[in-house]
C-alpha cells in the first residue's frame, strides 16, 4: 500500500498542484477583487497593486483552498465529484498539500505587504484562516448553517481589493462583502440538494440532510429575495447608476425565477442549473458594477 501511495505520489505533476488551489473559484474571486480596486478609485489603479496585490489575493485563496483539500479527504473520498482530487486519490501527499499551501500563503502576504498595504494584507490573512480553519476544519462539521456562517471569509474578495489601493476599510466595500455574503447560502444549497446523498453519505450537516429538500428549498427562496434587495443598495446610496440598477435587476429577477422553479420542482435538474446560474449571477452583477462606474465617470 505504501508503495503504491509513492508511486501516485511521484506521478504528481504541475496540474495536480494547480487543482490544490482551486483555480475555478479562485478565478472568480479574483475578479470580484479586481472590482473592488477599480471602484475604489476614479484615478486609476497603480500597476503594482494592481498584479501583485491581486497576485497575493490569489495565492492565499489558493492556499486556503489546498488546506481544505487535506482536511477533507475523506469526505472527497465518499463523494463523486472530489473522488479523483489530488490528495483524496494519492497523488498528493497530505504533508506535501500542506507545504504547499504554507508556501503559497507565505508568497501571498509578502507580496500584499511589500506591495499593498499591512490592513489589506492582515484582512486576506483573516480570510485565509476564516475559510481553511473556521469554515472547513470546524463550521462545516458543526451545523447545517455552515455556509451562512462561513460564508463570510469567501465574501472578502471585493474588500481586500478595495483596502489594498485604499488602504481604508469604508462602507462600499462592506456592501460589496454584504452581496456576496447574501449570495452564498443559495448558491451551495442549491449544490447541497444536488449532492444531497453524498453529504449525507459523508455525514455532512448540509441544510437538505439535516433539514430536508423542501425546508432548503424554501431558504433558498428567502435568501434569494434577500440578496436581491442588498444587489439593490449600491445604487441606493449612490454608489453606482442607473445601468447597474437595471442589470442587478434583472440578473436578480432571474435568479428569483429559478429559487421559484427549484422550490416548485417545475423543470428537470433545477438544483444543479440553478447552482450554475448563480456563478454567472455573480460575475455579471461585478461586470456590471465595474461598466457602470466607469461609464458614470466618463459622462
Amino acid at each position: 500500500m505504501a508503495t503504491l501511495l509513492q508511486q501516485h505520489q511521484a506521478h504528481a505533476s504541475w496540474r495536480d498542484y494547480l487543482e490544490l488551489t482551486k483555480p475555478r473559484v479562485v478565478v472568480l474571486m479574483l475578479i470580484t477583487s479586481l472590482v473592488g480596486m477599480f471602484l475604489a478609485t476614479r484615478a486609476g489603479v497603480p500597476w503594482q497593486v494592481l498584479i501583485f496585490g491581486n497576485l497575493g489575493i490569489g495565492l492565499c485563496a489558493g492556499a486556503a483552498a489546498a488546506v481544505n483539500h487535506v482536511v477533507d479527504r475523506r469526505i472527497d473520498s465518499i463523494m463523486a465529484r472530489t473522488l479523483k482530487r489530488p490528495v483524496t486519490s494519492g497523488r498528493v501527499s497530505p504533508t506535501a498539500a500542506i507545504a504547499f499551501a504554507l508556501l503559497l500563503a507565505v508568497s501571498g502576504m509578502s507580496l500584499l505587504l511589500i506591495f499593498t498595504n499591512p490592513l489589506a494584507a492582515w484582512l486576506t490573512l483573516a480570510s485565509l484562516l476564516g475559510y481553511a480553519v473556521i469554515y472547513t476544519g470546524f463550521l462545516k462539521r458543526a451545523t447545517p448553517q455552515n455556509i451562512v456562517i462561513g460564508g463570510l471569509a469567501g465574501a472578502a474578495p471585493p474588500l481586500l481589493g478595495w483596502v489594498a489601493v485604499t488602504g481604508q476599510l469604508t462602507a462600499e466595500p462592506l456592501l460589496l462583502v454584504l452581496i456576496i455574503f447574501a449570495w452564498t447560502p443559495p448558491h451551495f444549497w442549491a449544490l447541497a440538494i444536488h449532492r444531497k446523498e453524498e453529504y449525507a453519505k459523508a455525514n455532512i450537516p448540509m441544510l437538505p440532510v439535516t433539514h430536508g429538500e423542501h425546508y432548503t428549498k424554501v431558504h433558498i427562496v428567502l435568501y434569494t429575495a434577500i440578496m436581491f434587495a442588498v444587489s439593490l443598495l449600491p445604487f441606493v446610496i449612490h454608489m453606482s447608476g442607473l445601468l447597474y440598477l437595471v442589470c442587478a435587476s434583472l440578473l436578480g429577477a432571474r435568479f428569483l425565477q429559478w429559487s421559484w422553479v427549484l422550490y416548485r420542482d417545475s423543470r428537470p435538474h433545477a438544483a444543479i442549473n440553478t447552482f450554475k446560474y448563480s456563478i454567472w449571477y455573480l460575475f455579471l452583477l461585478f461586470i456590471a458594477l465595474l461598466v457602470d462606474h466607469y461609464l458614470l465617470f466618463n459622462l
